[in-house]
């Protein structure tokens, strides 16, 4: 359980990395490529982590 703790904090990291480089490097006329693939990988991470609790949670059988 302590994995996917771990990978939704990586997920929110890179995000909030992406969004600030984006925000300095358009304010300074520079490329935003990077912070753009860092907030479209989060996003991916996003898609693939959601759908991955999906699964898990429909796999439970929680009956009394």
């Amino acid at each position: 359980m302590g994995i996917f703790i771990v990978y939704w904090l990586i997920v929110v990291v890179l995000f909030v990395i992406g969004i600030i480089q984006i925000i300095i490097k358009a304010a300074k006329n520079q490329p935003v490529k990077p912070g753009l693939q860092l907030v479209i990988a989060s996003i991916i991470m996003v898609v693939i982590g959601a759908g991955a609790c999906a699964v898990i949670l429909s796999n439970l059988n929680i009956r009394n």
